[in-house]
C-alpha cells in the first residue's frame, strides 16, 4: 500500500512589534531616508510588518508556530519524529534553528535539520518532509519555516528595508493512507545568486563582505513569474489535474505585482489567491505557511480542497507543492 503525507495541523507565529508603512517611514526619516505609504503600497502591496523583539530569534518565533501546529493537529511534541526548518535567519552559524526548536519543544531524539533555500525554503522542507514520510523514514513531521529578517536589511536602502517582516509558520504532516500531498517539483540555477543575496560571513571572528542583504528588484521580478508559473504548471501535470482544479493559490508573499501575474498566468480569479503581504510584508521561508495557517483558522481552506503552494528566492531557488488539504 502506497504511504502519502497529509496537512494534521497548521500554526504560525508573528512578533508583538507591528510597524505600519507610516511607522516606518518617520523611523527611516530619522536616518535620512525618504518612504512614504502611498511609495511602499503601490510598489509592494504591503502596508505593515512585525519585526521580532531584541531578545527574539528565529528558533523563538518557530517554536510558537510549532506548538499552535501541534495543538491544532492534536499531538504533543512527542509524538514527531522528524522536524526540518526552512531559514536563512537562524540564531547562530550552528547548531541548527531545528534542534533548537526540538530542544524547546522537548521532543529530543528525532533527526532535527535545515534547509537553507531563502524564500523557497518551507516548499524544499515540505517536500523533503514528504518524501521522508513516503519512504518510511518518519511518521509525523514538523515543517517550519521561520525568519527575523529585519536583522539583514540595510535601513538606508529604501528599495529593501521596507519589504520584509519576521515570523514563522508550521505545519504537521501525517503518514495517511490518503493521498495529501499530490506533487512536489523543486529547481534551482546558481547563476542567478547575484540578484538577491547576502554577500557576507564570518570569519575569524569578523565579518568578510556585506553582511545586509542586496536585491536587484527588476531582476527577481522578472525571474519570478516566469518560473513560478512553469513549476505550477509541473505539479499539476505530475498530478493528472489543470489550473481548474486549484481551489486556492499560496504563493510566496513577496510582491503583490508578482503574485497577481502569477494568478493571471494560471487563470486564477483574486479572490482565490490567499494574500497575507499587505499585513506581514516578506517573510520569506515563512510566507507560505504563515498565509496557509491564516486562511485555514479564518475558514476559507476547508478540508478536501486542493491547494497549490508556490514559491521563488534567493539562489535562485523556486518550487512549488500541490496538496489536498
Amino acid at each position: 500500500m502506497r504511504i502519502y503525507s497529509r496537512i494534521l495541523g497548521t500554526g504560525s507565529y508573528l512578533p508583538a512589534k507591528r510597524l505600519t508603512n507610516a511607522d516606518l517611514a518617520a523611523e527611516l526619516a530619522q536616518q535620512g531616508v525618504e518612504t512614504s505609504d502611498d511609495w511602499i503600497v503601490e510598489r509592494t502591496g504591503i502596508r505593515a510588518r512585525h519585526f521580532a523583539a531584541d531578545d527574539q530569534g528565529c528558533s523563538d518565533l518557530a517554536t510558537e508556530a510549532s506548538r499552535r501546529a501541534l495543538d491544532a493537529a492534536g499531538l504533543a511534541a512527542q509524538d514527531i519524529d522528524l522536524i526540518i526548518v526552512g531559514t536563512s535567519t537562524p540564531d547562530m552559524v550552528f547548531p541548527s534553528v531545528a534542534t533548537m526548536v526540538q530542544h524547546k519543544l522537548g521532543a529530543a531524539g528525532c533527526p532535527a535539520f535545515d534547509v537553507q533555500a531563502v524564500c523557497s525554503g518551507f516548499i524544499y522542507a515540505l517536500t523533503i518532509a514528504d518524501a521522508m514520510i513516503q519512504n518510511g523514514s518518519a511518521k509525523r513531521a514538523l515543517v517550519i519555516g521561520a525568519e527575523v529578517f529585519s536583522r539583514i536589511l540595510d535601513f538606508k536602502d529604501r528599495t529593501t528595508c521596507v519589504l520584509f517582516g519576521d515570523g514563522a509558520g508550521a505545519v504537521v504532516l501525517e503518514a495517511s493512507d490518503t493521498p495529501g500531498i499530490l506533487a512536489t517539483d523543486l529547481h534551482a540555477d546558481g547563476k542567478y545568486k547575484d540578484i538577491l543575496c547576502v554577500p557576507g560571513h564570518v570569519n575569524r571572528g569578523g565579518i568578510l563582505g556585506d553582511p545586509v542583504l542586496k536585491m536587484d528588484g527588476q531582476a527577481v521580478f522578472k525571474l519570478a513569474v516566469g518560473v513560478l508559473e512553469e513549476t505550477a504548471r509541473a505539479s499539476l501535470a505530475k498530478a493528472n489535474l489543470t489550473d481548474a482544479d486549484i481551489d486556492w493559490l499560496i504563493p510566496h508573499q513577496a510582491n503583490i505585482r508578482i503574485m497577481q501575474s502569477t494568478a493571471k498566468k494560471l487563470k486564477m480569479p483574486a479572490d482565490k489567491v490567499v494574500v497575507t503581504v499587505d499585513q506581514h510584508g516578506n517573510t520569506s521561508a515563512a510566507s507560505i505557511p504563515l498565509a496557509l495557517d491564516t486562511a485555514v483558522r479564518d475558514g476559507r481552506i476547508q478540508r478536501g480542497q486542493t491547494l497549490m503552494l508556490e514559491g521563488v528566492g534567493g539562489g535562485f531557488t523556486w518550487g512549488s507543492v500541490l496538496l489536498r488539504y
